[in-house]
């Protein structure tokens, strides 16, 4: 397992802002400072969660390499979950008052996304050139793939904004800095990187997550990995959400305040089987392709096999024990007409489809 670990490290750059992808287990130490010296950044903004900065010592490691280096400036841990619009301003105002050249965001999606919404804001305000972003992942959320971010506006809905230019310039994947994220966490933001991966296929999929080892560093960095590959190599023109099952996420989870990882174990598999009636003939097909790459064995029919692909993802989740309910999260039924009529608008479907993705969540509601 050693040499399998030590084998899987490397560098990669693809985008307009991205200098490098670092993989390996332990590589912050030498990858952080190599992407400091690369951008010319002399001082670094830390933007973080406050469970992971009291409860774990991924930041603690992260601000001693940077002070080791005389290239720390401050931390910042008030971004909750889906990024409060309330926690970007404040961050806005500590990153003034830091005097940093730079962002160093640690965590997964809502850290990630807040680091970028600070950064589009600070260049609303001031003009100029985005701020340099350096993305160290905690989680399977991919968030730090794209040039978009999300948060959550007073009144509890989902905004986004978007620039190709606020896709980070640095992204550090460390499987040593994931083995304090939550099991809940981690194996429900790969099935969120599962969801960019299928969803990817009407706009083979992430190897099953161990629970059985949950400090195997080898599994963890392949999975750092395969959730790179859910949205590599997409370079999006037009930023939203990826397909319905991320819409009814965004959707659900910023509203009633549900992990986007667990948005993806409630509705995905849900999605793939409609897709097996609403889909076009050429979706379809690529959906159904899943099934060679899974090993399984076709059932005769295009549709049949993209209801065999999400009956699979309903296993994984269930295998994983991430099954839930929209109810269990306090959702009134009543809403639901409301969200897939929002979740579909985001997708630019029609709406003879309502009906159903009506029933969709009806299905997935309390059973």
């Amino acid at each position: 397992m050693a040499d399998s670990i030590r084998n899987l490290h490397g560098s990669y750059a693809y985008h307009d802002t991205l200098k490098g992808v670092y993989y390996g287990p332990g590589c912050v130490h030498t990858a952080l400072p190599t992407l400091l010296a690369v951008l010319g950044a002399s001082k670094a903004f830390v933007v973080t969660g406050n469970s992971l900065r009291e409860k774990t010592n991924v930041v603690t490691n992260v601000e001693r390499i940077l002070k080791d280096n005389g290239a720390f400036a401050a931390t910042f841990s008030e971004i909750g979950q889906h990024a409060p619009v309330q926690g970007i301003i404040r961050g806005i105002e500590a990153f003034r008052a830091a005097g940093a050249d730079i962002i160093v965001s640690i965590g997964g999606g809502s850290p990630i996304d807040a680091a970028k919404a600070i950064i589009y804001c600070l260049r609303q305000q001031s003009g100029g050139n985005f701020l340099n972003h350096v993305a160290i992942p905690t989680t399977l959320s991919a968030a730090e793939y794209r040039g978009s971010a999300g948060y959550t506006d007073e009144q509890g809905k989902k905004v986004r904004v978007a620039d190709p230019m606020l896709a980070p310039a640095g992204i550090i994947l460390d499987a040593e800095l994931t083995l304090a994220t939550p099991e809940e966490l981690w194996l429900s933001t790969g099935l969120r990187a599962l969801d960019h991966a299928v969803e990817g296929l009407y706009n083979p999929t992430l190897p099953y997550p161990s629970k059985a080892q949950p400090r195997d560093l080898e599994a963890r960095q392949q999975l750092l990995v395969a959730a790179w590959m859910s949205l590599w190599p997409i370079k999006i023109e037009k930023f939203g959400p990826l397909g319905l099952s991320h819409s009814l996420g965004h959707k659900l989870g910023a509203t009633y305040g549900i992990p986007h990882g667990i948005t993806s174990c409630l509705t995905l598999a849900s999605v793939v089987i409609l897709k097996a009636d609403i889909a076009n003939p050429g979706d379809k097909a690529a959906l159904a392709e899943a099934l060679f790459y899974l090993r399984e064995p076709t059932t005769g029919s295009v549709e049949g096999d993209v209801k065999r692909l999400g009956s699979k993802i309903d296993e994984l989740v269930r295998g994983l024990g991430l099954h839930r309910t929209i109810a269990s999260y306090n959702v009134p039924k009543a809403d639901l007409p409301t969200i897939a009529k929002l979740a579909l608008e985001s997708v630019g479907d029609t709406s003879e489809h309502l009906p159903k993705v009506e029933a969709l969540l009806e299905s997935i509601y309390d059973a």
